[in-house]
């Protein structure tokens, strides 16, 4: 092993977003701009020396390039132990769960999440900290000031490590484990959820459902669990090999990129539950027969009725929701009499609350749920909790949902998306909107009449820290609520999205299709924003 040092120039833009740094994978691949960002994560944590390092990533293109690269830099700056998932491969929560389990001093996660994969595709990193997390904003900001600053790198001359056998490896004195990355994230589901009970649905053939892994890193995660541990039937699992391309496809969980999944669920012979997880596991879509699940909806659901799930079984000590994310935990919380709370867009403000034990189960409306067994959001969990939900209440999944909102009301909520627009005129957009706050209530839009507006901001209750300008909230007479931010979770131009909600709780307007039932208030959101006119979009990319 011979020590390297190279003499290296900034690159402008390497600032981390809400899930790390998200570029094209022509950009990564530029002399020095991986390395100078993997150099500046480890300038930021250091010293390095004597730690444990994990790694791993979602299998898309580049990933077992960039993780060659990031094993003999771990072993230039002094880590003594790397753990390494086989193949290139850890979901993240299952990154979270072996940083956890192994008290590591920190991972780096390779993937860009629900983003398309490929040669001219997007690529991503983050580093999550030791207790299991994204690294909370404090860390992000060191990490963008040191690739602002950096002048060198380290790494070192050495062969590359074969991924796909698993055992130890050496260099230099830094040890390198290829570990299972399946084994101790199953072991730890396996825990939480009744397991005999989840597999005696599947007995018999009578109960149906599909997972689509969509060609991304939880196919052989749900292959171990659905079929080997639980024994659903061979075929469950559906595009569940791993791609660097994703199979062409966009993996993201939601009606429009598993439109396939989608029609398996509706007419005479519909699947009882139906389940897909995006690029790198942590999110999820569940659906049941002819019946979609709101990502709002199901946070509350799953909070409602945790105590029926053995994980859970001693209650819950509170919730914790994006603002986006509907109002629907809100009243949950309420009849339990615990804490929701409301925190910005990005799953690291969620961290500060479950390490402090202020929450267990905490979600966001970008089909992300999750709780306190890791520090990440869970798409694999969400669907085993569902799974464990239906076989003790031996109930179909609508009836699950309508049960619901007979109790607590339906809070019904939409997600519209404009991917890719002009990246001024957004910002612009967004602007104006911030700069007439105070003009707005009072006014009418649609036949509704504002009652307050504001610009979201976050006070940290455990560490202090605040998040401003974090979304554009405008409250209506009506009780509904729009919200407009744009999504740092891109890799090209502008996403603006727009969110609409509003409570009912008449039995009789229940049943409503949400678009239907929001139809005014979308309408007044384009009437506050002028969207039309600033995207130049006459409807939404996305509507979930």
């Amino acid at each position: 092993m011979k020590p390297i040092t190279v003499i290296t120039k900034p690159f402008p833009g390497q600032k981390p977003g809400t899930s790390g740094l998200r570029k094209k994978v022509v950009e990564f691949q530029q002399p020095h701009y991986l390395e100078n960002f993997v150099q500046s994560i480890f300038n930021s944590i250091g010293p390095c020396d004597g730690h444990t390092l994990v790694i791993g990533g979602d299998g898309r293109f580049y990933n077992r390039e960039t993780i060659q690269i990031i094993i003999r830099m771990a072993a230039a700056n002094g880590f003594s132990r790397l753990l390494v998932g086989q193949g290139g491969i850890l979901s993240t929560p299952a990154a979270s769960c072996v940083i956890r389990k192994y008290q590591a001093f920190g991972g780096i996660v390779l993937s860009a999440s629900h983003n398309p994969g490929g040669p001219s595709e997007d690529f991503g990193i983050k580093y999550n900290a030791a207790n299991g997390g994204p690294a909370p904003e404090k860390m992000t900001n060191e990490m963008y000031q040191q690739s602002q600053n950096i002048q060198e790198y380290f790494s070192v001359e050495s062969e590359d490590i074969d991924l796909d056998s698993l055992g130890k490896r050496q260099i230099g004195d830094t040890k390198i484990e290829i570990i299972d990355p399946v084994i101790d994230y199953a072991d730890l589901m396996e825990s939480k959820f009744d397991f005999p009970a989840i597999a005696g649905l599947f007995a018999g053939g009578k109960f149906r459902m599909c997972f689509d892994a969509m060609h991304a890193v939880t196919g052989p995660y749900a292959r171990e669990i659905l079929e080997n541990r639980l024994g659903a039937s061979k075929g469950t699992v559906v595009n569940a090999i791993p791609l660097t391309d994703f199979g062409g496809g966009h993996p993201d969980p939601n009606q429009v990129h598993a439109k396939e999944l989608v029609s398996r669920l509706k007419g005479q012979n519909a699947l009882d539950f139906g389940a897909a997880s995006d690029g790198d596991g942590d999110r999820n879509m569940v659906l049941g027969k002819d019946c979609y699940i709101n990502p709002c909806d199901s946070l509350a659901i799953l909070a409602a009725n945790a105590k029926l799930i053995p994980g859970y079984s001693g209650g819950i000590v509170g919730i914790a929701r994006s603002m986006p994310t509907s109002r629907a935990a809100d009243r949950v919380a309420a009849s339990l009499g615990i804490e929701c709370y409301e925190t910005p867009t990005g799953w690291k403000f969620f961290g500060n609350l479950l390490d402090a034990g202020k929450i267990t189960l905490c979600g966001e409306e970008s089909f992300g749920t999750g709780s306190d067994h890791v520090r990440e959001k869970d798409g694999l969990w969400a669907v085993l909790f569902w799974l464990n939900l239906i076989a003790v209440k031996q109930l179909p999944v609508a009836t699950i949902v309508s049960d619901h909102w007979a109790q607590y009301g339906r809070d019904y909520f939409t997600r519209h998306d404009y991917e890719g627009v002009n990246s001024d005129s957004a910002h612009q957009m967004i602007d104006r909107l911030r700069q007439s706050l105070d003009e707005l209530p009072g006014q009418e839009f649609a036949g509704l009449r504002v009652d307050s507006a504001d610009d979201f901001s976050y006070h940290d209750p455990v560490d202090h820290s605040e998040a401003t300008k974090q979304g554009i909230r405008v409250y209506f007479n009506n009780g509904g609520r729009v919200v407009f931010r744009l999504s740092g979770t891109g890799t090209e131009g502008a996403t603006l999205r727009v969110y609409c909600d509003c409570y009912e709780d008449s039995p009789t307007r229940l049943a409503q299709d949400p678009q239907e039932a929001l139809a005014v208030l979308i309408k007044a959101a384009d009437q506050v924003a002028g969207i039309k006119q600033s995207t130049g979009r006459m409807a939404p990319d996305v509507i979930t």
